[in-house]
């Protein structure tokens, strides 16, 4: 037996069980005035955390990139599109609000799928779509991933794969990119001989899925896509390609899908469309690949809005390439200004760039960028090392906070 601060006496929940929190109430001394309740919820709570499992219990969880709501600071931090999305975006999304949203949507995004399978020349059975390409990440990962087994991915790059792992029980087993952000061959080594023979292994040899990044967050580097094609003909599981920034690269992976039906390849309309606000993703797979995808996602993981506007902004490729001039004008004058300035700066194929140094850490000046209004994302990879991951805004953005870190650093002038 144990007390409490208010006198009230429990026994250690491990060697009690009850069939509700009313039982739960009902067992301490009935003598605890309710006003004093509130000294039992400490135990509440720990009782309560019994509940989960302990990969949830035990996970850290992902953070996302600051998003503070009224305020008036530049977002240079999370990678979106500092420009408004088409016109043809806000008519689609008109309409659909007059028609109205009493109704269902439809559960395959039936009229995004076809008007992507035209952009691609694919087949639309070869297209699933998602709530952002997070929803189709989680969607692999469940369908491919059992507890206890192996999920592989690059490092330094996107921390939500690991939280991926993590939830589903599996062990995320990270490979180091090299210096030059080249993959070693560790990345295609194969713990079980086959996936047909996994009763012959433990399940922490089974290799289940890869993620692979490309363009590379926080790097912006690319592999290119004949040599992912060679990663994935040896890996002995699927390939996902995640090209959420490959639009603004100069090659990527569609046409490896053909080739190998391993490759998955999931892209996202956040970053080139301007639509981080709205979540719409969506994946090119085999026609069989898709046809077990889909009965793992939810029965209508898109809504009528989303929907709507995903196609109107596939549709209008007008808009995209404009906006992706722009993005990439500005992108070289950031990278430019970065290096006179001493960073480190790795040629970008994204809508951001790494900047390191060797001369000072980069916490002191991130938190200066920050007090003067800019958010930029700071990360420290351990094993890897720190970095200012800075997203491409307007020239008008990235002049002034460029202007922040160049007065830091040299003074006024």
């Amino acid at each position: 037996m144990r007390s409490l601060r208010n006198g009230a006496t429990f026994t250690p929940f491990r060697k009690l069980r009850f069939a509700s929190h009313a039982a739960l109430y009902a067992h301490f001394d009935k003598k605890i005035e309710f006003g004093k309740v509130d000294a039992l919820l400490p135990v509440l709570c720990q009782y309560s955390l019994m509940f989960f499992r302990p990969e949830i219990t035990a996970l850290k969880g992902y953070v996302p990139g600051e998003q503070p709501q009224g305020t008036e600071a530049v977002k240079l931090n999370t990678n979106e599109n500092p420009y408004r999305a088409s016109e043809k975006v806000y008519d689609a999304i008109r309409n659909v609000c007059e028609i109205g949203l009493s109704r269902y949507p439809d559960p395959t995004a039936t009229a995004f799928r076809l008007a992507a399978g035209r952009l691609f020349e694919i087949p639309p059975d070869w297209i699933l779509c998602g709530n952002g390409s997070d929803d189709l990440l989680t969607i692999l990962t469940r369908t491919f991933v059992e507890s206890g087994e192996l999920l592989r991915l690059p490092y330094p790059s996107y921390i939500l794969y690991k939280t991926l792992a993590e939830i589903q029980g599996a062990f995320a087993d990270l490979v180091h990119f090299q210096p030059d952000w080249t993959l070693s061959h560790r990345f295609t080594d194969n713990p079980a001989a086959a996936p047909s023979a996994r009763e012959h292994h433990t399940k922490s040899d089974r290799l289940r899925l890869a993620f692979l990044p490309n363009p590379n967050s926080p790097s912006g580097t690319v592999i290119p896509p004949e040599e992912i094609l060679k990663i994935a003909q040896k890996l002995n599981c699927p390939l996902v390609v995640d090209e959420a920034y490959a639009d603004f690269a100069e090659t990527n992976c569609l046409k490896l899908v053909e080739q190998c039906e391993k490759i998955i390849v999931c892209r996202t309309l956040s970053k080139s469309y301007a639509l981080a606000g709205l979540r719409f993703g969506f994946l090119i797979a085999q026609p069989h690949i898709i046809e077990q995808l889909t009965k793992v996602k939810d029965s209508y993981n898109c809504d009528a809005v989303s929907i709507a506007a995903a196609t109107a902004a596939i549709n209008d490729q007008d808009w995209r390439q404009e906006n992706r001039r722009k993005i990439l004008a500005t992108r070289d004058r950031l990278t430019d200004r970065m290096r006179q300035m001493g960073f480190n700066v790795v040629d970008s194929h994204a809508n951001f760039t790494w900047n390191t140094r060797d001369d000072m850490p980069l916490k002191p000046l991130y938190e200066h960028i920050k007090e003067n209004g800019f958010l930029v994302r700071y990360m420290n990879y351990p094993g890897w090392g720190e970095g200012l991951r800075i997203s491409v805004g307007t020239d008008e953005q990235n002049d002034r906070c460029l202007a922040v870190i160049e007065k830091k650093l040299f003074g006024s002038k």
